[in-house]
C-alpha cells in the first residue's frame, strides 16, 4: 500500500446508455460531472455500444473538469500509430482531460464475429507492450524509431503532441503477465478478475477475492520498484447495491458469483450494503489495499451518488 492514502475517485463506465441520442449523452457526462465524479469511462468492443473516440469526445465537450477515458481500447483493434494520434488528439481538444486505458483484448465474441484472430494471451501481452511503446514514443518529444515482433516504426514523428506530458496511461487485468506489465510500464493499474474464458461469469468470482487481490498487488509492486508508489490503483465494481439487508443480498447473489457470502462482502469488486456500511468499506478497502480509484457501472450511479458525495476527493 503507498504510505500515504490516495484521494478517493469515482468513474462511471458507460459505453451502452439506453436510448441514446447526442442530447442525452451531453446530459449524462454533465450529471456524472455534477454529482462529483472524477472520470468517465467507456469500453471498446464491437457489440452494441458507442464508438469510444467519438463518444469520450463529446462527454468532453460538454463538461469543464471531468476526465475521460476508455477502460480500455483494445490493442488488437487498432495500430498504436493510429491510436497514438487519437489519444493525442483527444488529449488537445479535452484541454488535458484524457486518460489512455490500453488493453490485450479479451472478449472472445469480439475477436470471432469480426473475424479476428484471438492470438493466446502471451503473444497479445507481448504484442501489448510493444504498443505501449510505440504509443509512448510517438507522444514524446522527437521521431520515434521501434523494431519489434509485432510493430516496426521508422523516424515516424507523433503528431499532434498532446497537452499532459506524459498522458496517463492506464493498463488493467486480472492474470500475473498483464498486471506485471502494468506495473512496469501504467500511471494508473485496474485490477480485474482473470477471465480465462473470455467472457464474465461464475468462473471470475473466485479470482475477485481480497486474497487474490492481495496477489495481484504484489505483482504489480514487484514489477514497478520505486515507481509503485506513484501508481494509481483502480479497481471496477461489477456489483453495487445498496440496501438494508446487507447479509441477505450476500447470501442470494454470492452462489452465483462463485462466492461465499462473506468472500463477496469482502471483494473488491462489489460493494453491498447501506450508504454507510458501503463507504465503510471503501475506507477499510483503501487502508488495506491502496485502492481509491473506483470504477462503478452507469446502471449505479443514482443509488450510489450519496457514496459519491461523501468519499469523493477525501
Amino acid at each position: 500500500m503507498p504510505a500515504s492514502l490516495p484521494p478517493f475517485r469515482f468513474g462511471i463506465q458507460c459505453s451502452s446508455p439506453p436510448d441514446i441520442t447526442a442530447r442525452r449523452w451531453r446530459d449524462l457526462a454533465r450529471k456524472v460531472e455534477d454529482l462529483g465524479c472524477h472520470r468517465l469511462t467507456v469500453s471498446d468492443h464491437l457489440d452494441d455500444q458507442l464508438s469510444p473516440v467519438a463518444a469520450l469526445m463529446a462527454a468532453a465537450d460538454a463538461t469543464t473538469t471531468l476526465r475521460v477515458g476508455a477502460l480500455v481500447f483494445c490493442n488488437d483493434y487498432r495500430h498504436p500509430a493510429v491510436l497514438a494520434k487519437e489519444a493525442a488528439t483527444l488529449d488537445i481538444l479535452s484541454e488535458g482531460r484524457f486518460e489512455l486505458g490500453l488493453g490485450a483484448g479479451w472478449m472472445t465474441s469480439d475477436y470471432e464475429a469480426a473475424g479476428i484472430e484471438m492470438d493466446p494471451p502471451s503473444v497479445r501481452i507481448a504484442r501489448l507492450e510493444e504498443a505501449i511503446h510505440v504509443v509512448r514514443g510517438l507522444l514524446s518529444e522527437g521521431p520515434c524509431t521501434f523494431e519489434g515482433e509485432h510493430y516496426a516504426i521508422r523516424g515516424l514523428s507523433g503528431s499532434p503532441k498532446p497537452v499532459q506530458q506524459p498522458l496517463p496511461l492506464l493498463v488493467g487485468g486480472g492474470g500475473r503477465k498483464v498486471l506485471e506489465l502494468a506495473g512496469r510500464h501504467a500511471d494508473i493499474v485496474g485490477l480485474n478478475p482473470a477471465l480465462p474464458h473470455g467472457v464474465i461469469d461464475a468462473s471470475a468470482g473466485p479470482d475477485a477475492t481480497a486474497a487474490a487481490t492481495d496477489r495481484k498487488i504484489g505483482w504489480v509492486r514487484d514489477a514497478a520498484g520505486a515507481r509503485f508508489e506513484r501508481i494509481e490503483l483502480h479497481t471496477r465494481i461489477h456489483l453495487a447495491i445498496v440496501t438494508d439487508d446487507r447479509e441477505g443480498t450476500a447470501e442470494a447473489l454470492a452462489p452465483a458469483l462463485g462466492l461465499t457470502p462473506t468472500e463477496a462482502l469482502a471483494s473488491p469488486h462489489a460493494l453491498c450494503g447501506t450508504v454507510e456500511q458501503i463507504a465503510d468499506d471503501l475506507v477499510a478497502r483503501r487502508e488495506r489495499f491502496g485502492i481509491a480509484s473506483i470504477g462503478l457501472s452507469l446502471d449505479a450511479l443514482d443509488a450510489m451518488a450519496p457514496v459519491i458525495a461523501r468519499l469523493a476527493d477525501a
